[in-house]
């Protein structure tokens, strides 16, 4: 399966998080182009929280693989089968991996990217 999504995310309050969406949308609607997709965490701690190293390395892994049942996946991580399932459930809540219709979960986007600055406080 290929593909040409790219997906990016960000740390930022969950105001700038509306904000960025919805000028997102509206420059996407008034170009016709595809602007991307874009995942917000609040913190470092929210988004370390949810995006796990065993979660970022099962991620790598689907991009090298293409899509696969989650008992093979497990397998290619050398990982148990519950502690993967319960990983993909949550990347699957979050939007970055989806299922495809045999029931594989795979990794939807050419490029996960990161992008978040931290700044002084007297900044």
């Amino acid at each position: 399966m290929k593909t040409s999504r790219i997906a990016t995310i960000h740390i930022q309050p969950a105001s700038e998080m509306i904000d960025r969406a919805a000028s997102g949308a509206l420059a996407a609607v008034r170009s016709g182009k595809y602007e991307g997709e874009h995942f917000g965490f609040e913190s470092p701690a929210a988004l370390f929280r949810s995006i796990t190293p065993k979660r970022w390395e099962l991620l790598g892994r689907l991009q090298q693989t293409g899509p696969l049942g989650i008992r093979a996946l497990a397998r290619e991580l050398e990982r148990d089968f519950r502690r993967v399932h319960d990983d993909v459930t949550a990347l699957l809540q979050i939007g970055l991996i989806e299922k495809t219709d045999d029931g594989k979960v795979w990794v939807p986007f050419r490029e996960i990217r990161t992008d978040f600055v931290i700044k002084s406080a007297a900044a």
